[in-house]
């Protein structure tokens, strides 16, 4: 079962809102209302570190370019492996890179 589900009305209602935004600037303002620095900053690095592994770089490599934690690397990794979230946008922005 995926872990979002159990926060049930509240993560629906913030999912339906994001599945309206149109465009960057209309996801880029509302995370900026949504999110405190820090926590952007958490997430974008989620982020780039599951960039970073799908291009194959090792977690000493991707903890010396994001301070991150081999803990949270890993995390991430595992994440990955089971055919998470990340491993469908990563595919998708392959798709997109490779159609244009």
């Amino acid at each position: 079962m995926v872990r979002s589900r159990r926060l049930g009305r509240q993560l629906d209602d913030l999912i339906e809102a994001v599945l309206m935004l149109r465009n960057k600037d209309e996801a880029r303002r509302f995370l900026d209302d949504l999110c405190t620095t820090a926590e952007l900053k958490t997430l974008a690095q989620r982020w780039e570190a599951a960039r970073m592994l799908d291009d194959g770089m090792t977690y000493e490599a991707i903890e010396g370019k994001t301070s991150m934690s081999s803990a949270t690397i890993s995390r991430i990794k595992r994440a990955m492996t089971e055919g998470s979230g990340y491993t469908l946008l990563l595919g998708r922005l392959k798709r997109r890179a490779r159609d244009r």
